[in-house]
């Protein structure tokens, strides 16, 4: 399936490179890369946010899916992974980068509002899920991967992605899809 893969974003080969010469071991995967990208077409001249960066594989893929009118903010408390980001990434006007830790930016951005949002930390995801799914407009999209189990999960963590699966599911705001694919997606509307 990933061989299918087509129109991959210039910048992946060489963030992808840059990746595993560092040794981070929590990339984006390609599959769910190319579902943002998608689904980042959906939503023109939108406001986007990506909450945990990385090295910037996934939000490569965000910016060739959105338009020329459309932003993006992406944020990581990793100045290492966020350099290799800023480096093949830096350039598009339409990206801003933000190394800050993730509470200390969803306290200061509370009354920004995104058409959709790719939560891929703690922070959004397991910690003030609730602050930032009220930055969602209505009709925004709301995304988190990595709900399937994986191997570098630490003891107890499935435990905190089923609870929070089943706090998603009992949203009346939120219209809710699962994916059993590449590592287990989830992808709200909200309402």
């Amino acid at each position: 399936m990933e061989s299918e893969i087509q129109n991959v974003p210039s910048s992946y080969y060489a963030i992808d490179v840059a990746t595993k010469e560092m040794g981070f071991t929590m990339p984006s995967d390609i599959l769910t890369c190319s579902l943002l990208k998608t689904l980042a077409g959906s939503k023109p001249n939108g406001k986007f946010l990506e909450l945990g960066t990385g090295t910037g594989l996934s939000t490569a893929w965000i910016l060739d899916g959105i338009n020329e009118k459309s932003s993006l903010i992406s944020i990581d408390n990793d100045p290492k992974l966020l350099e290799i980001a800023q480096k093949h990434l830096g350039n598009d006007t339409r990206l801003s980068l933000e190394c800050v830790d993730g509470e200390v930016w969803v306290n200061q951005n509370l009354g920004q509002k995104f058409d959709y949002i790719f939560a891929d930390t703690w922070h959004g995801k397991y910690l003030m899920l609730d602050e930032v799914l009220e930055m969602l407009n209505i009709g925004g999209l709301y995304i988190i991967d990595d709900m399937l189990p994986q191997e570098n999960w630490p003891e107890g963590h499935a435990e905190k992605a089923l609870k929070l699966e089943k706090y998603l599911e009992k949203r009346s705001d939120l219209k809710l899809t699962k994916l059993n694919w590449a590592t287990g997606i989830m992808i709200a509307v909200k309402v």
